[in-house]
């Protein structure tokens, strides 16, 4: 993300926050020059990754699933 000092200024702890969760760097615009935030130690791939639920149960049943009708479940 790309801040002016002003904007940086206004939310230094959001901005600080977002690139200690994401390990995306923020850059900071300074009198014409670039000016980059990054964390000290980088963030694993791996530590990033989203736990989703997982069948559990005997898989033969899945080819009669009707996917259709769990999307529309979410509502």
């Amino acid at each position: 993300m790309v801040y002016t000092a002003t904007a940086l200024r206004k939310s230094i702890y959001t901005v600080l926050d977002s690139v200690l969760e994401s390990g995306n760097p923020a850059i900071i615009i300074r009198n014409g020059k670039r000016l980059r935030i990054v964390p000290d130690e980088p963030i694993r791939r791996l530590d990033r990754l989203v736990s989703h639920t997982t069948v559990t149960e005997n898989a033969d049943g899945l080819p009669d699933i009707h996917w259709d009708e769990i999307g529309s479940a979410k509502g």
